[in-house]
Formats: structure tokens, sequence, C-alpha cells
């Protein structure tokens, strides 16, 4: 069969990677709302211990080979070696879990969640085994087949779960629910790709897929440590209260992140990897409008959240919560650029400079904890939300700028299109800001004030976007009547000699 151009695949795939973030992060919402009516908040302590574990080591347990082998593709050649790589690395890992797991429930204060975190351990060895399948389809784009393989999990795991947690299972109501649906994924993965596990070892792809891979892990470890030690920093310095109204802050301003840039980085880096095969050398061109595309959505959704956060805590949350709106604003816009970030590392990975990626987030978190520690101490709560902004455009930015140029991006290219979205999303915040002071309460303001604002900046950016996007994309009735000196000169005539 037949398949169909990249561009297309490449479309298709972020539709369906959106619409799994989106479709999947609220089923989750919805079932913890209903896990919290059955189980009591000592019984979700219990599991946060298992899963605070097994987090940390799925970010190191296959070592990010599934990456290489989505970046070089030639799964007969390397799947056979990146396989076995894999499963001893998560099996080594899964075996220190299950073992540590009484040492390491008792160092987290929980010493009742050792069987959820023996349980929790398993599912280290099945990602390691299914890393093959896995890469394919993520290489393949096939965002469609996965979007239906995790449909299947959830609903595994939600079924175990509630069931067993009316059953009285507590904490493994929830582990367990996890380990099956783990089982269901790998299952099916292979079930999708036709395929079955194939080991063997050659030792120069296993050479080849460490030093590419291990520096990806660490530095996925890196931003696991970056996501959590503001949280340590704020509760230290500020108390449980400061930390209860931060923690639901940065929660808030990472619903754009999750959902735009989870879907992008399912797609993004073998959409690249892809390009650069067929080219022979890095995509630049892909680079530069993804990352317009990118900014020009993320940009206005950060900005409607800052300029709306009172609005929106108060009309979700409630008046309690109202201190955190001062916070989210800053972190909002830390958002925008977590979003632009996710495009830049997939187009890093996908040309193996996975060593750049360990350095700007060694650098990230090595600049982030001092100013993060002088910002909650001297500002509180909005010094923390400040430090983030400030190491991220000040730091991180042009860090990631440098990396790029390493790589032979012209950067001038690059940067200037994403002025625009910010010059447009200027007026938008005050059309917003407007609505806010004459409208009457929260809700109208968020509902009024997210419609001016949205509808100001489509305006302003849309001209732009319409000659961005790629033919083909919009329908002709909605991209601009082109210029006469973008109309093709009519052919000579047959008829007449030269």
């Amino acid at each position: 069969m037949t398949k169909a151009p990249l561009g297309t695949q490449v479309r298709s795939g972020l539709l369906w990677s959106a619409l799994n973030n989106a479709t999947l992060r609220l089923g989750t919402l919805i079932t913890g709302i209903f896990l919290a009516r059955i189980l009591d908040p000592e019984t979700f302590g219990v599991f946060a211990v298992a899963a605070t574990v097994q987090g940390i080591l799925m970010t190191v347990s296959e070592l990010g080979l599934a990456a290489d082998l989505v970046r070089r593709g030639r799964f007969d050649e390397r799947g056979p070696t990146i396989a076995t790589l894999s499963l001893v690395s998560s099996g080594l890992l899964t075996a220190a879990m299950w073992f540590g797991a009484p040492s390491i429930a008792e160092f987290m204060g929980a010493v009742e969640a050792a069987p959820a975190v023996r349980a929790m351990s398993l599912t280290l060895l099945l990602a390691g085994i299914g890393v093959v399948p896995f890469a394919r389809l993520q290489r393949d784009l096939r965002q469609r087949e996965l979007f239906l393989i995790e449909l299947v999990a959830f609903a595994v795991s939600t079924t175990l779960s509630v069931g067993l947690a009316l059953a009285g299972w507590g904490a493994m109501a929830i582990a367990v629910g996890r380990l099956c649906s783990m089982v269901a994924v790998v299952v099916l993965e292979f079930v999708t790709t036709r395929t079955l596990p194939r080991f063997g070892w050659r030792s120069d792809i296993a050479s080849s897929g460490f030093r590419f891979g291990f520096p990806l892990a660490c530095a996925g470890l890196l931003s696991l440590v970056l996501l959590n030690i503001d949280n340590v920093l704020v509760g230290r310095l500020g108390g449980p209260v400061l930390l209860g109204l931060y923690s639901l802050a940065f929660n808030v301003s990472s619903w754009p992140s999750s959902v735009i840039g989870t879907a992008v980085r399912a797609v993004a880096m073998p959409a690249f990897a892809r390009r650069s095969d067929d080219t022979g050398t890095a995509d630049h061109d892909g680079l530069v409008i993804a990352s317009s595309l990118t900014w020009a959505l993320a940009v206005p959704v950060s900005m409607l959240l800052g300029t709306l956060a009172g609005p929106v805590i108060e009309t979700l949350y409630g008046r309690a919560w109202a201190a955190a709106a001062g916070v989210l604003a800053w972190l909002a816009a830390v958002g925008a650029f977590r979003i632009l970030f996710d495009v830049w590392v997939a187009y890093l990975t996908a040309g193996g400079w996975s060593g750049k990626l360990l350095r700007r987030q060694g650098l990230w978190l090595v600049a982030l904890a001092p100013v993060m520690w002088w910002g909650v101490g001297s500002l509180g709560l909005v010094g923390a939300g400040a430090a983030h902004l400030a190491v991220v455009t000040v730091v991180v930015l042009p860090a990631f700028l440098h990396a790029l140029h390493g790589t032979g991006v012209r950067l001038r290219r690059l940067v200037v299109p994403l002025l625009v979205p910010v010059a447009a999303v200027v007026p938008a915040a005050a059309v917003v800001l407007l609505v806010r002071h004459v409208a009457p309460d929260a809700w109208v303001q968020l509902t009024l004030g997210g419609v001016a604002g949205f509808a100001a900046y489509a305006a302003l950016v849309w001209p732009w976007l319409a000659r961005l996007l790629p033919a083909g994309v919009l329908p002709s009735r909605l991209t601009r009547r082109p210029r006469r000196a973008d109309r093709p000169e009519p052919e000579p005539s047959k008829d007449v000699v030269p």
C-alpha cells in the first residue's frame, strides 16, 4: 500500500495526537474526581509514592533508545540490538525497584506503599519490552493507532482501578489498574505493527544507541527535577499554604503545554527525522515553519491565561484560591516558551544532538535554583513566577538559540517570524484588559474577554499566518488573493519564435 506524502502524515498525526491528549486528559480528570470520592487522601498519598518512584525511573529505564529508533529508523537492522539493550536496562531498574520497595517506601514516609511500589515496578519492564513497536508507530506517524491503543489502556486502567477501589483494595487498586493497562499497551503495539519481540546483539549498534540515548534520558531526568525543584523551594521557604497556591497555579499554567506541547512532541521529532533522511541535511525549513506555527498558537493561549488569571481561578476554583492568580500571570508566559522549546527539543533530538540537550537542561536547573530561592524569599508567591520567567528569557532562551545556531540554523530567519505573534498579542491583551475593566463579574470577564481577545489576535495575525502555511492546508477561500508579483508569468505562445 502506497504511503501518504509526509506532509499529509504530519497533519493527520498532529490532529490525532491533539485529540489523544485532550480526550485522555479529560478522562483522567473525571476518573480522578471519581476515585477521590471513593478513596481517602492517605490512600492517594500511598499511591503517589509508588507513582513518583515509577515516574522517575521510567524516564531512564529504556535509556532514550525509543528516540534513537525514531530518529534513525532501520528497524530490521537496529531493532533486535536496541530491544536487548532496553530489556536489560529496564530489567535491572525493575529488579532494583522491586527489591528496594520496602526501603523506598520507608524513606518516603509511607511504609504501606511497598506493595504498590512493587506492582508499579513491573511497568518499567513492560516499557522496555515494547520499545521497538512503540518507536515504529512513532516513526511512521501513526498517531491514530496510538490514540486507539491509549484509549483501550485508559478503559482497562479506569475499569480495574474503580472496581478494585470499590472492593477495598486501596492504593493497590490504582497500581494494578496501571499495570494491567501497560500490559494492554505493549500487546496492542506488537499486534498493530504485526511484529513479535526480536532480540539480538551488535556492539556497534548498542554503542551508538547508548551514546545518543543516555544523554537524552539524563536530560529527561533533569526535566523531571526542574518540574519539582520549585515545589521543594516554595514549600520550604513559604510553607504548605503557599505551596498549595503555587501548585494549583503551576498546574493551570501547564494546561496549554500539556495539550499543545505534548501533541507537537509526538509528531515533530519523527517528522524532522524523516525529512532529514529524505534530504540528507537537517530540516532547517521545517524548523522555521514548525516554530512559527507553534509559537503563533502558544502566544495567544498563554496571553489569555495570563490576562484572565483572576477570572480563571475564581470561576474554576473559587475565591479561596484567588491569591494564585498573581503567580499564574507569570507562569502563563513561561508556558508559551515551554511549548516553543518542545519544538526545538524535537529538532535537536532528531538531529542526534542529545548532548546539547543535556547541557541546556543542566544549565536551566543550575540557574533556576538560586534565582527561585531569592525570588520566593524576597517576593513570596509572585517571586516564584518571576524567577521562572527571568531564567527562561535570560538564560534558557539564549542557550537554546546558541545550540540551534551550532547546528547550522540561521537565527535571523528563525527569530524574526516569532516577533509577529508577539506584536499582534499586545493590542489583543489590551482588548482583554478593557473587557475585564467593564465586565461585571468573573464569568463574563472570562467568556467575553477570551472571545474578544482571541478574535483581535486572529484578525491581526491571520494575513501573516495564511502566507506561512503550506499550500493546501487552508481552503482557498480563506487564503489571500496572490499579489501580482506572486502570480506566475504567462507561458510564451508556441507560435512565437524566440
